[in-house]
């Protein structure tokens, strides 16, 4: 990498205006790959926590209520609502667990299912024309920098999914 002089720049030391550069791109990113999706959800009473739910739950289908809370990092009773909603407009399935009848297994349902891919689709899209742009060196250097700014729980939820596609 080098600096907007030339030179080469050394990446253990990073200044503030580099630091704010970098934190201001990841909130305009962010925006952007999330305005697709909401494009989608606006005037389905859904937001960006559905969204969630059903990107986890397709990801990992038969998922706990009380492993989705744990991937989520939210309250209980905010994913209770969500998942309320869901449920009730048939786009989620709740099953009793076979072994454990306190747990609640969760499936999407062939309309969730149906939201979920147009959702994805959206974020691919972008997502891929943003790596093809960035080029491959970029993308490994941009996933080691999102891997390193997870905590301890966060990253090991993202291990386990990354361990589901191998």
């Amino acid at each position: 990498m080098t600096t907007e002089a030339g030179g080469s720049e050394n990446l253990l030391f990073l200044t503030d205006e580099q630091l704010r550069k970098g934190i201001e791109a990841m909130f305009f990113a962010y925006r952007g790959f999330t305005a697709d999706p909401d494009r989608i959800l606006e005037g389905m009473d859904y937001g960006r926590a559905h969204h969630r739910a059903l990107h986890f739950i397709h990801r990992s289908p038969g998922t706990t209520v009380n492993n989705l809370l744990s991937i989520l990092g939210v309250t209980k009773q905010s994913l209770n609502r969500v998942l309320r909603t869901l449920i009730e407009d048939g786009l989620v399935e709740s099953k009793v667990g076979r072994a454990d009848k306190r747990e609640r297994h969760l499936h999407l349902a062939p309309k969730g299912a149906e939201l979920e891919r147009r959702l994805s689709d959206a974020q691919r899209a972008r997502m891929r024309a943003a790596y093809r742009a960035a080029g491959p060196a970029a993308v490994q250097g941009f996933r080691q920098v999102l891997e390193a700014m997870m905590d301890a729980e966060a990253r090991r939820h993202y291990q386990s999914l990354k361990e589901t596609n191998t």
